[in-house]
């Protein structure tokens, strides 16, 4: 199996990926997803519904080099057209081993995720420091 498709799995069983056309347009509306991929023999009207979700969450979203029967059986189902990742850093992973195979079609979409990434990371470290300065009465 790809490396990509094993990041999708593992994605899948910390919790941090949904699938399926209802799940990623509850996590997209909520602003949830970080990025929206889709296989590469989905229909025309499921590439119209990953727009409108992007388009809703302010999500990015990336048609990959899969079929639905690969991505399906990445996480653990026999077809899946759309997932969704919830973690920004898992999403930058895939991104980034998007941009290694394809680096015209996937390499900006890499560039935001880890920067969206870093900034996530940021925030977090200062609320981090934060909580803990409140604690030590700072």
């Amino acid at each position: 199996m790809d490396n990509t498709l094993m990041l999708l799995g593992l994605a899948k069983r910390a919790g941090r990926l949904e699938a399926g056309e209802e799940p990623v347009g509850s996590a997209a509306r909520a602003r949830e997803a970080r990025l929206i991929v889709v296989a590469r023999d989905a229909a025309e009207n499921t590439y119209r519904r990953v727009r409108h979700f992007a388009d809703a969450g302010g999500t990015l979203w990336v048609s990959v080099p899969y079929t639905k029967a690969e991505l399906g059986g990445a996480v653990g189902r026999t077809s899946c057209a759309m997932l969704a990742v919830t973690d920004a850093g898992l999403a930058s992973a895939l991104a980034e081993k998007l941009a290694r195979t394809d680096p015209e079609k996937f390499s900006q979409t890499a560039a935001l995720l880890r920067e969206r990434s870093e900034k996530m990371e940021k925030r977090a470290a200062e609320q981090r420091a934060h909580d803990r300065n409140r604690r030590r009465g700072k």
